[in-house]
């Protein structure tokens, strides 16, 4: 495909797919603003994909008043009916299923199908089961005779951020558990993904959700600071960045505002001599290099392999990056589409060619310049060896298709390697040995560990960070609870 067949096939999806690009409140759409407008640009032809409006302090406060508006009566709404709304957003989700895979391909260069909506799917349909489940708690009193007991109760209006990588997933990991609890949201959509955000508000009032139960907001940090700042707002959550969330954390502490954070991630990803070495080399290179071109915070980035199989594994991780089919995100046969814009691409390499004179470049890191789309955002995936493990490539998060690989003598090593670092979102290991793997496990710092593969992100069970990588979780209980206060009732028995 030339870059003239790729742009028209673009706008004929985009056509199609994308929805009005307005902001959302209180079941009205609002298209022009005194903020103006930013373009996105696609990131697979370099063209425009389309103009969307920024939200402002009126926007904002007319969201936020919306929400105020609405919040008796949807936390008063009966469980049955709530629960019902959920699983009916679900089945819209799923009606819609297609189309929001495209609105995502176009607007972050993902293959088609890898925008995470059966994920989100799952997240309404097993917080739809909360709703009638969500029971207090009775307490045993002393000295004095009494009915004790505790309520769980919802926020309020909670304000809600979510990244630009897989939009409607992260927005379904809020909303539901939010919306299960009783609350309402304002929900500011990424700046470089704001389309899929957009349509699935639409999609959540066409499936039975009151007016200002949602709002959704498209626009940039002076949209999140206002939504941040604004006195009703009583809940904050936020997926993305630690220098983000560090200007998050510093303006919702000025009105002692809780916050829920997931960060990224630098996963450490063990593999011992004894382990399946084609599984673990699999898992190793297709997650970190190829899957929505690396752009993950959960990803096993760092890969530490024993000594006796180094160059081995390093063989078989090569091969799989190397034979990824990277092209055009629509195309349901590619398997890596484009970064996330020119400027990321930009800085993923610049990262490369500040660690080049230290490593040894086994595949990749330069761009992909042949692939007749017209954008500049496309990567070879890159598998980086003999890595220091204090380096900075090692340290930081890339947030693209970067692979660090380094060696190990024994599990003492692996596990001091591991612990290395300032984040601690998740970690990986791979081997035959149950107790050790057990044991290792049981020695990471990270708050989300697979054990001989990549686990599935379910709902109904609890991710989130430790160290640099935030603090709250999403999904299972714990997941609901970041949405509710405890509310105690003594009620003397004399």
């Amino acid at each position: 495909m030339n870059a003239a067949s790729a742009l028209e096939l673009h706008r004929r999806v985009a056509d199609a797919v994308l929805p009005e690009p307005s902001l959302h409140i209180a079941g009205s759409t609002v298209t022009r603003t005194q903020r103006g407008t930013l373009d996105r640009i696609d990131p697979t032809t370099g063209a425009l994909l389309a103009t969307f409006p920024l939200a402002g302090q009126q926007e904002v406060d007319d969201a936020v008043a919306a929400a105020r508006k609405a919040f008796p009566a949807w936390r008063r709404l009966s469980a049955d009916r709530r629960r019902r709304i959920l699983w009916d957003v679900a089945r819209a989700i799923e009606a819609h299923e297609e189309e929001l895979n495209q609105i995502v391909a176009l607007e972050t260069g993902f293959p088609v199908g890898g925008g995470g909506m059966s994920m989100a799917i799952d997240y309404f349909e097993y917080y739809a089961g909360w709703v009638d489940k969500f029971e207090g708690e009775l307490i045993t009193t002393y000295p004095t005779r009494a009915l004790d007991y505790v309520k769980f109760e919802p926020h309020g209006i909670v304000g809600a951020f979510v990244p630009f990588n897989g939009p409607v997933l992260n927005a379904a990991m809020k909303l539901a558990p939010a919306f299960a609890a009783g609350n309402c949201v304002i929900l500011k959509s990424p700046e470089m993904s704001p389309f899929g955000v957009m349509r699935l508000a639409e999609i959540c009032r066409e499936a039975g959700l009151p007016d200002g139960v949602l709002s959704v907001l498209s626009g940039d940090k002076e949209t999140g600071q206002a939504i941040i700042r604004h006195a009703d707002v009583s809940k904050v959550v936020f997926t993305g960045g630690g220098t983000v969330a560090r200007s998050i954390m510093a303006t919702a502490a000025e009105s002692l505002t809780p916050v829920t954070l997931e960060l990224g991630g630098k996963s450490a990803n063990v593999i011992f001599e004894d382990a399946d070495l084609d599984a673990a080399a699999q898992v190793a290179a297709f997650v970190s290099t190829v899957a929505v071109a690396g752009q993950g915070c959960l990803f096993p980035t760092r890969l530490m392999v024993q000594e006796s199989v180094y160059d081995e594994v390093i063989e078989r991780v090569a091969a799989v990056s190397s034979g990824a089919k990277i092209g055009d995100p629509l195309d349901p046969s590619v398997q890596m589409g484009p970064v996330i814009s020119e400027g990321a691409a930009d800085r993923i390499l610049s990262m490369v060619e500040a660690a080049r004179q230290q490593v040894r470049v086994v595949t990749g890191g330069e761009r992909l310049a042949e692939t007749g789309l017209g954008g500049n955002s496309f990567l070879r995936p890159t598998v980086l060896a003999d890595v220091d493990n204090s380096s900075p490539i090692a340290q930081q998060e890339v947030f693209g298709p970067v692979l660090a690989v380094m060696p190990f003598t024994d599990e003492a090593h692996a596990l001091a390697m591991a612990n290395d670092n300032a984040l601690g979102l998740a970690a990986y290991v791979h081997t035959n040995d149950l107790t050790r793997a057990h044991r290792f496990a049981d020695s990471l710092e990270a708050g989300w560990v697979g054990v001989n593969g990549f686990p599935d992100l379910t709902a109904s069970a609890p991710f989130g960070g430790v160290k640099g990588s935030g603090f709250g979780r999403e999904g299972g209980r714990a997941g609901i609870e970041e949405y509710v206060y405890r509310k105690n009732v003594h009620i003397p028995l004399p």
